[in-house]
């Protein structure tokens, strides 16, 4: 595989920024990325609070960006909305001491051959596009999930990533986590017996009033950020509402919308559905049968489209069962406490971001896993952050604990959770065609027709 000039000049220096980074606790600026001209340069598409808060307009270091600059300086920054390109222009220029371009367009970074890395923190919708095209434009990628907005999307980006040995690391930080690899190491291990059964309990979404038609903010491009989605009138209603203290079409609020992702099943479906497909050892295949035993939704669907334009329109409750030829589930449900339980026959755990608990995890105590079970479980490699995990996968040409491929897998089942809570009925999958199989509407929901002039490059 060919490496980029760029990094293959510094792979000296990042040998020894890798061999510190493992050791350096979260937030310490590894050894060797000292100088402006030792470190890989980045363009941030996508400036809103995944990326950084403080971009959105609200006090706060966290985001994505904090963490992703102890490795890279931003060079660009690209938005379609001015106001938060201009101030995410201004946090660089505190971090690096230089002012960044800022760009409308992303298609200008890609066109900059000085850039090597893309941070994607875009709404889902813009996902699949910027990404194959940076691939094809020689640029490795930090991808927020959830990767696409549909299963076709994500076998695309597969295809691509294996043709151009580009590096993608999803950003599904749960994979770095200690708790979770935990979790999937007692899985592996046999320490639940016979897998049976995952619930993933990922929270239910909320409802909005109906939104009226208004006049986009004159510092936002409208029609840019529906870019592929199928155009649609602006609706805002300003009140004490999230982090943008409104209902929307639009920043944050997007995800509530299936024109633009597949709100809470995707939103954190992308995080526990992952970390149960990878304890299952399903990475590879995925569910033959998907049924919706209960799903609301705050409109009313024809046909697997909402019929009110005016209102959020994803599930608001739902309790969906995934299964899988040998008899394996995976159950999505709104409801109980944030996390994923995993049962087999000789015992169960729970994780989720704050604990692991259970008996196979307190049997740990008096019978410990053997060395080196954590490190196999992430990659023959040893533990580290999200960021660090992705940035030695860029130096070393490997796939990084959060590939595009299980990535996939596990978001497609988010994904027919989906369609099948739109049509309210179950859904036959073939995960070897990856193909629904006798039910031509629900066939007919797998792929979202991108707006004229905003098609996918990738010829």
């Amino acid at each position: 595989m060919t490496q980029p000039r760029r990094i293959t000049r510094r792979s000296t220096l990042l040998s020894s920024m890798a061999a510190a980074a493992t050791i350096l606790p979260r937030g310490s600026r590894a050894a060797g990325f000292r100088e402006a001209i030792d470190r890989p340069v980045a363009a941030a598409i996508g400036t809103g609070s995944r990326w950084c808060q403080k971009a959105t307009g609200i006090n706060g270091p966290w985001g994505s960006a904090p963490d992703f600059r102890r490795f890279t300086d931003y060079a660009a920054v690209c938005d379609a909305d001015a106001s938060r390109r201009e101030l995410a222009a201004g946090i660089v220029k505190e971090w690096t001491g230089s002012a960044p371009s800022l760009h409308a367009d992303y298609r200008a970074i890609l066109d900059n051959p000085k850039i090597d890395i893309v941070h994607i923190s875009t709404p889902d919708h813009w996902h699949a596009k910027m990404a194959v095209e940076a691939m094809l434009a020689g640029k490795d990628v930090y991808l927020e999930k959830p990767m696409t907005l549909t299963i076709p999307e994500g076998r695309l980006i597969c295809d691509v990533c294996r043709r151009t040995g580009r590096i993608v690391q999803i950003g599904t930080q749960q994979r770095s986590e200690r708790q979770f690899i935990e979790a999937v190491a007692l899985a592996h291990s046999g320490r639940l017996g016979q897998l049976k059964k995952a619930t993933c309990s990922i929270g239910g979404a909320p409802q909005s009033p109906a939104l009226p038609v208004a006049t986009a903010p004159a510092a936002l491009d409208w029609n840019l950020w529906q870019g592929p989605a199928q155009e649609k009138e602006f609706r805002y209603l300003a009140g004490d509402n999230g982090e943008t203290r409104s209902w929307s079409r639009c920043h944050y609020e997007f995800r509530w919308w299936y024109e633009y992702s597949g709100g809470k099943l995707t939103d954190w479906g992308a995080h526990h559905v992952d970390i149960a497909t990878w304890a299952l050892a399903k990475t590879d295949t995925g569910p033959v049968r998907v049924i919706p035993e209960h799903v609301r939704h705050p409109v009313e669907f024809r046909d697997g489209y909402p019929v009110d334009p005016a209102r959020y329109n994803t599930a608001t409750e739902f309790l969906i069962r995934a299964q899988f030829a040998d008899g394996i589930e995976i159950e999505i449900r709104h409801d109980g406490d944030n996390g994923i339980l995993l049962e087999g026959t000789e015992g169960r755990i729970f994780v989720n971001r704050g604990r692991i608990t259970g008996k196979p995890h307190e049997d740990l105590k008096q019978n410990p896993l053997p060395d080196g079970t954590l490190e196999k479980i992430y990659g023959e490699r040893p533990l580290t952050d999200h960021f660090t995990n992705f940035f030695t996968a860029v130096r070393d040409r490997r796939q990084p604990i959060s590939d595009v491929f299980s990535h996939h897998r596990a978001l497609s089942t988010c994904h027919l959770a989906g369609i099948a809570a739109r049509l309210g009925r179950t859904i036959n999958w073939n995960p070897e065609t990856e193909q629904i199989t006798d039910d031509p509407t629900a066939a007919g929901l797998l792929a979202r027709e991108p707006r004229k002039g905003f098609e996918i490059q990738h010829g």
